[in-house]
């Protein structure tokens, strides 16, 4: 682990490689799993208040969805998470014309609809921030489905922090990443 502030980092972060590829996963981290992904209290606002904007790329069975569950549920874990279309399809995901899966709110912000791009634990994955007493954990989650993206890391040589530099930047700021930049030199000068 290296610790940043009150942030402790997992190793794997600096040394795993990882690049997202769209083409051979079709965004199944959208569509598969046993939860919602991951929300946090302030961006429930930002949930509703986004929505039109997102919903013009939603089908009608996962606008449905929303108008029954509302913009959130609690996990399992007692977590608030984004609702899910049956068992594992995340309300919010609609598909591009190669049939991936894609964030309708990502989608909206990037055609300049929305002022807001998506969930953060979404945009920081394969990065899981877990809170513990004194401090933040930020873990790296492996997942078979992404294989794809730690051949497309491996063969890019990008590692987890230098692919998620924007979503890093978003949640703790440019300083914390600085920072982890120099900690990735440390590390590399000490190998």
């Amino acid at each position: 682990m290296v610790e940043i502030d009150d942030k402790l980092i997992s190793m794997d972060v600096f040394d795993k490689k990882f690049v997202c590829d769209l083409m051979a996963c079709k965004g199944a981290c959208c569509v598969e799993g046993n939860g919602g992904a991951p929300l946090e209290e302030d961006e429930l606002e930002l949930l509703e208040k986004n929505f039109s904007a997102a919903k013009k790329y939603m089908s009608t069975e996962n606008i449905k969805v929303i108008e029954e569950k509302g913009f959130f549920s609690i996990g399992e874990d007692g977590e608030l998470e984004t609702p899910l279309k049956g068992t594992e399809e995340c309300a919010y995901v609609h598909y591009d014309r190669s049939g991936t899966a894609k964030c309708s709110y990502d989608t909206a912000y990037r055609n300049g609809e929305s002022e807001w791009m998506k969930p953060i634990s979404c945009h920081l994955y394969p990065i899981r921030i877990t809170k513990l007493k004194t401090h933040t954990a930020l873990n790296y989650h492996k997942w078979g489905i992404c294989a794809p993206a730690c051949d497309c890391g491996a063969r890019l040589d990008v590692p987890v922090y230098k692919f998620l530099k924007e979503p890093l930047i978003r949640k703790f700021g440019e300083e914390f990443y600085a920072e982890i930049e120099r900690a990735a030199d440390i590390l590399d000068t000490s190998k």
